[in-house]
């Protein structure tokens, strides 16, 4: 047994002797009771005396103790002049230096930030940086000094840091169960928040869609017309109409406040309904255009009041499994035929066909998917006078979001990999992004934009920069396959479902281990939504029970 405490403390002051191999006292057990001991061996250069001897404050020493820096908005806009700063400075101490500087400022930020409420306003950080010739953005998460380490960048250049403001609202992280909602008699496959977080909505295997009071915790009304599983739901961006579809190819509408079907059941496709898709409000306020595709390989785009068909896409060659329609009017569906197609659905055209994937793709997320879902509203709970007033405030905030660059769009594939598009302007892929190890099942952008995470079956969630694609993190914790994630409204908290009965809880972007562990279901966890005014979870499980999780 060799005493380390005894050997630095000895062979330390004779630095020379370590660093050129020498004789180090090794112990006290020396005798009878430890033959092989002869009190003494032969030492060489340790990575133990390294450490303790050499290294001290190297990394410290490599970087410089100032940084020139150049802040600049999302619009590429310049704000003040290039400034000195300490490299030791963390992101609180970036943030409070922009709010100083915004409030000399007459820029345009100046305004939004009086709007929004003055030093009040967190912001992110990207250094813009050359990565393999490349142009990228890396977010700050620490301090510059890490930063510089990290990316081995150059103090002699000006570091261009883009500044973007989060959340003002904090969402509370949910961390116990408060409801249990028995009522399905089979699996419960979906469940999901109006868009302004007053009522749940939940579809299963028994046939029948179901309507929640958020408040009570209790049920409104179950809606029996469906004749199979209710495969797939979703809510009008104005919260009047809500979705479902089932496995014989049937979709209704229903109102929600009456818990009645708006008109006829609708045989819509041959075979079964895979995914929905409503058209933004800020397109059409009177939200009354859907798009239904299916297992038949065509979509088909409604006009729900009328329940008169529009028009059919087809041109894929197997199952059509999502679809996505964008803010800027396009359609996407991805295919078993390992291709997504851009459609113009208003002249009714294929735009382009985004080819890669090796094989079948099983799930779309555009980074717009939060701002689309919930229209008009957001955390204060904003009432609207009119239609017009309501579709006013919808493209004010998809304008918002858009003013951080073109929408993005993530596919996953049972390929294992995921590939960023810009699907508006290119045929080609941004990234390929590789990494898991099974099939990718479902994604989910971040409300703000900047993260994407990824569940799959080999039981990891991974995280990924919205904008660049580049690896940030596996998410580990889950014995199961996870089925599906959803964010917070304020983009800080992850929350994912899997087959091994729980829910769990993720801090982002740093949280590597599970902040809480969500259990009480008895089976597999197969549905899950984040309210979008931040109240609370509802987790769907095959154990035929809907929970509810607050803070």
């Amino acid at each position: 047994m060799t005493d380390r405490a005894s050997t630095a403390t000895v062979a330390a002051p004779n630095a020379s002797a370590i660093t050129a191999g020498g004789i180090a006292w090794a112990g006290s057990l020396v005798g009878v009771n430890n033959p092989n001991n002869l009190g003494y061996r032969y030492s060489t250069p340790s990575k133990r005396y390294r450490t303790t001897l050499d290294d001290g404050d190297d990394a410290s020493r490599d970087v410089p103790t100032n940084i020139q820096v150049q802040f600049r908005n999302r619009q590429g806009e310049d704000l003040a002049q290039t400034l000195d700063l300490p490299t030791q400075s963390t992101i609180d101490d970036l943030t409070a230096l922009v709010h100083s500087l915004l409030e000399n400022s007459d820029s345009h930020d100046e305004q939004q930030r009086q709007k929004q409420g003055a030093g009040k306003i967190p912001y992110s950080f990207y250094a813009t940086i050359l990565k393999n010739g490349v142009q990228d953005d890396v977010e700050i998460t620490h301090t510059l000094s890490d930063l510089l380490q990290q990316h081995a960048i150059s103090t002699e250049d000006v570091l261009q840091l883009t500044y973007q403001p989060l959340a003002v609202f904090r969402v509370r992280p949910v961390t116990r169960c408060t409801d249990t909602l028995p009522g399905h008699t089979e699996a419960v496959l979906h469940v999901q928040y109006a868009p302004d977080g007053q009522m749940l909505a939940s579809g299963g295997g028994d046939t029948t869609v179901r309507f929640w009071d958020v408040h009570t915790s209790t049920p409104k009304y179950t809606c029996k017309q469906h004749k199979n599983h209710v495969l797939c739901v979703a809510w009008a961006p104005n919260g009047k109409r809500f979705v479902s579809a089932d496995k014989n190819g049937v979709w209704i509408v229903w109102d929600p406040t009456k818990g009645e079907a708006v008109g006829k059941a609708v045989k819509a496709h041959r075979q079964w309904i895979t995914s929905l898709a409503w058209e933004p409000m800020h397109l059409n306020a009177a939200c009354d255009r859907l798009a239904t595709s299916s297992k038949d390989g065509t979509i088909k785009i409604w006009n729900v009041r009328t329940q008169a068909q529009n028009l059919t896409l087809s041109g894929h060659t197997d199952s059509v499994e999502s679809i996505k329609w964008s803010g800027d009017g396009l359609l996407y569906s991805a295919s078993r035929d390992r291709t997504i197609k851009v459609w113009n659905v208003d002249r009714g055209i294929l735009v382009r066909t985004l080819t890669g994937h090796g094989h079948r793709i099983n799930t779309l997320a555009l980074s717009s998917d939060y701002v689309l879902r919930t229209g008009p509203f957001d955390h204060r709970g904003t009432k609207f006078a009119s239609e017009e007033a309501a579709q006013q405030a919808a493209q004010e905030k998809y304008e918002a979001f858009r003013a951080q660059g073109p929408e993005r769009l993530v596919s996953g594939s049972d390929d294992f990999t995921l590939f960023l598009w810009h699907p508006q302007e290119s045929k080609h892929a941004i990234k390929r992004l590789t990494g898991h190890q099974q099939a990718v099942n479902h994604i989910a952008f971040s409300p703000d934009g900047r993260y994407f995470a990824s569940a799959s079956f080999d039981k990891k969630v991974k995280i990924w920069n919205g904008f660049s694609g580049d690896f940030l993190t596996t998410l580990t914790g889950h014995v199961g396959a996870v089925y599906q994630v959803a964010w917070s409204s304020d983009s800080r908290y992850l929350v994912s479902a899997s087959k091994d009965s729980t829910a769990k809880l993720w801090e982002m972007p740093s949280g590597k281990r599970a902040r809480e562990t969500l259990p009480g279901h008895a089976d597999e966890v197969y549905a899950l939504d984040w309210s979008p005014n931040g109240a609370s979870v509802a987790t769907g499980s095959k154990d035929r029970t809907i929970k509810i999780w607050k803070h």
